[in-house]
C-alpha cells in the first residue's frame, strides 16, 4: 500500500496543527492503511467508497465508539482531500460516507468541595507537591487545555498582575489566574524550577523533575494520582479541570461570550454545553426537592 503519510503529516505542520493533532492523524491514517492492506488495496487510486465504508463497519465491529468513528473519519476525509489536491485521487472516497451518529454526553464537572479537596492533595514540603499544586491551580484558575498548560513558558506567567499569556497556532489570549493560583505558581518558580532547570535556554514553565518540558501523559498521572488520593469516585480526566472551570463560571454568574473568550471558543455552541449542564443541575434538584414535583 502506497504510504503518502509522512508528505501528509508535513502538509498539516506547515498549516500550524499541533503536535498532539498531527499524532493523532498520523495514528488515524496508519490504522486505515493497515486495513487496506489486508484488502489487496496496492495503490491510492483503487480505494472506493465502498472500502471506505466497510472500514467504518469493521470499526464499529469491533467496539470503538462513534466519536473515535466519526474522528478517524474525518482524519481520512482529510487525508484523501490531500491526495486529491496532488492529482493521485480524482474523488475523494470518503466525502459521502455517512457518519455514525453521536450520543450527546455532556462533560463531567467536579463540585466546589470536590475541587478545594483535589487541589489540597499535593503536599506542598516536597518539590514534586509545590510543582503540582501550581499546575493544578493554573489550569483551575485559567481553563486552559492541558496542550496549552504543558507548552507554556515562564514568560508566558506574569505573577505581578496575576495574568497569564496563552497562545497555540489560532490564537492568543490572556487571561487572569486568582492570586492563590499565582502565589503557587511564584513558589513553584522560587523553590522548585529554579534548582531542577539548569539549561538557561529551557523556556518551559512546567518540566518534569528531570527539568523537562512536562508531558500531557506526565500531566494524566498526576491527576489520576491526586483523584485517587482524594477518593474522588467520579472519572476525572485532565479535561475536567477545564470544565468545571467553565461549569462554575457560569453557575456564579458570568456570562457565557466571556467565558468563551476564556476558553478559546471559535464558536459559542462549544461553550453553551455548560448552560445545558446548568439547566440539567437545577431540573434534577427542582424535582427532588420542590414538594409537588415529587
Amino acid at each position: 500500500m502506497e504510504d503518502h503519510s509522512a508528505m501528509f503529516r508535513e502538509h498539516l505542520s506547515l498549516k500550524g496543527k499541533s503536535s498532539n493533532t498531527l499524532e493523532s492523524y498520523m495514528r488515524d491514517i496508519s490504522q486505515l492503511n493497515r486495513f487496506l492492506e489486508l484488502h489487496g488495496i496496492a495503490k491510492v487510486s483503487e480505494i472506493t467508497d465502498k472500502l471506505i465504508s466497510k472500514y467504518v463497519e469493521y470499526l464499529q465491529a469491533n467496539g470503538k465508539s462513534a466519536s473515535t468513528v466519526i474522528r478517524t473519519l474525518a482524519s481520512a476525509r482529510s487525508y484523501f482531500q490531500f491526495l486529491q489536491g496532488l492529482g493521485m485521487l480524482d474523488v475523494n472516497p470518503a466525502a459521502n460516507i455517512k457518519l455514525p451518529k453521536q450520543e450527546k454526553k455532556l462533560p463531567e464537572i467536579l463540585t466546589g468541595k470536590e475541587t478545594e479537596l483535589l487541589l489540597s492533595q499535593p503536599n506542598l514540603g516536597d518539590s514534586k507537591g509545590c510543582r503540582d499544586k501550581a499546575m493544578m491551580e493554573i489550569l483551575y484558575a485559567t481553563g486552559i487545555r492541558v496542550s496549552e498548560l504543558i507548552d507554556l513558558d515562564v514568560s508566558d506567567l506574569n505573577v505581578q498582575i496575576n495574568i497569564i499569556h496563552c497562545h497555540n497556532a489560532k490564537a492568543e489570549r490572556v487571561i487572569p489566574i486568582y492570586p492563590m493560583a499565582a502565589k503557587a505558581a511564584a513558589d513553584y518558580l522560587s523553590r522548585v524550577r529554579s534548582v531542577i532547570v539548569t539549561d538557561k535556554n529551557n523556556k518551559a514553565l512546567f518540566t518534569n523533575m528531570n527539568g523537562e518540558r512536562l508531558t500531557r501523559q506526565g500531566f494524566w498521572k498526576i491527576i489520576k494520582q491526586y483523584t485517587q488520593q482524594a477518593n474522588i469516585k467520579k472519572d476525572i480526566t485532565p479535561h475536567t479541570l477545564r470544565h468545571s472551570f467553565a461549569a462554575h463560571l457560569l453557575e456564579n454568574g458570568a456570562q457565557l461570550k466571556d467565558i468563551q473568550e476564556m476558553l478559546g471558543h471559535a464558536d459559542i455552541s462549544s461553550t453553551q454545553v455548560y448552560a445545558q449542564l446548568m439547566r440539567d443541575k437545577y431540573t434534577n434538584a427542582y424535582k427532588k426537592y420542590h414538594p409537588r414535583a415529587k
